[in-house]
């Protein structure tokens, strides 16, 4: 590394995610933020870095996607330690001051259109893979890219039964049709407020990212689900680009249950339970005829 960024002189832990260890490294050429893990899968930081590019060519003004300075993928031996470096954005230490800001420049990735769902390169949400084979139906890209392979992982019995999931999947083509109105968006892909980092000088740097492209409304829905962002973010980014009716009647939980079988299959069973509860809600929903209207 020091070939590439000079002398280190000091690196100090700092707060990060729960799969790689993270540091500032100061080197003579400047700080820089290191994400590193020994025995990561394959490619981990690769799919990073390509997502981080990706977000930051279309960004605009209102928040910030730091520039990836070098990685080194470990090639998934236990032994192997791979790393990406990362500009150093100077965090502010306190809460987001200009939530209005947050929520406009979201809207501004999600302005962005591509042509079919998915992406080019398949990637991870933590540290599991996540296809992104493209394809031109969204309800079949959502059961079949994201719900089905971590409900395999998690098995029914921890969150739900076969034919609950059964009538979910039989219902997707109704309850998501409102995206194709919408179109393919850039994804952050895992919009919790820890991928969403103060910076000293005022906006906000989205951080982490498991980018494709989907419907917008699934970074909202990852946003609501663990909460942590003001009002005043939702309202701003609604005013750039309304929502279509039923989103959190129905579908904004549909969205949700990825995320929570994720958490089930990365963290344990202590989220089964709130599975079960929005699968359960869900239905209800689908019951009342609450779809895409």
């Amino acid at each position: 590394m020091e070939r590439r960024f000079g002398t280190v002189r000091s690196v100090t832990e700092v707060s990060g995610g729960s799969i790689s260890a993270t540091a500032r490294v100061q080197t003579s050429d400047g700080p820089i933020f290191l994400k590193y893990g020994a025995g990561s899968p394959e490619r981990l930081f690769e799919t990073e870095a390509a997502g981080l590019a990706a977000l930051r060519a279309i960004a605009g003004d209102e928040v910030v996607i730091p520039e990836v300075l070098d990685y080194r993928d470990g090639g998934g031996g236990a032994g192997e330690i791979g790393w990406i470096a990362i500009e150093w954005l100077t965090p502010s230490g306190g809460t987001i001051t200009d939530p209005e800001r947050l929520g406009r420049g979201l809207a501004c990735i999600h302005s962005a259109r591509a042509e079919c769902w998915g992406w080019e390169a398949d990637g991870f949400i933590g540290s599991l893979s996540q296809s992104n084979d493209l394809a031109n139906d969204w309800a079949g890209f959502w059961a079949d890219r994201r719900l089905r392979p971590q409900l395999h992982l998690a098995g029914f019995g921890a969150v739900g039964t076969s034919e609950q999931w059964t009538k979910l999947f039989n219902a997707l083509p109704d309850l998501l049709s409102v995206a194709h109105a919408d179109g393919p968006s850039p994804l952050h892909g895992d919009l919790w407020n820890g991928n969403v980092v103060p910076l000293a000088e005022g906006k906000c740097a989205l951080v982490d990212p498991a980018f494709y492209h989907g419907h917008r409304e699934v970074d909202l829905a990852m946003i609501d689900l663990f909460g942590g962002f003001s009002a005043r973010m939702r309202d701003a980014y609604l005013e750039a680009l309304p929502l279509a009716e039923g989103y959190e009647e129905v579908r904004r939980g549909v969205y949700q249950l990825y995320y929570l079988l994720v958490h089930v299959n990365l963290f344990g069973g202590g989220y089964s339970a709130r599975t079960m509860h929005v699968l359960q809600q869900v239905l209800a929903a689908i019951q009342r005829g609450s779809l895409s209207r």
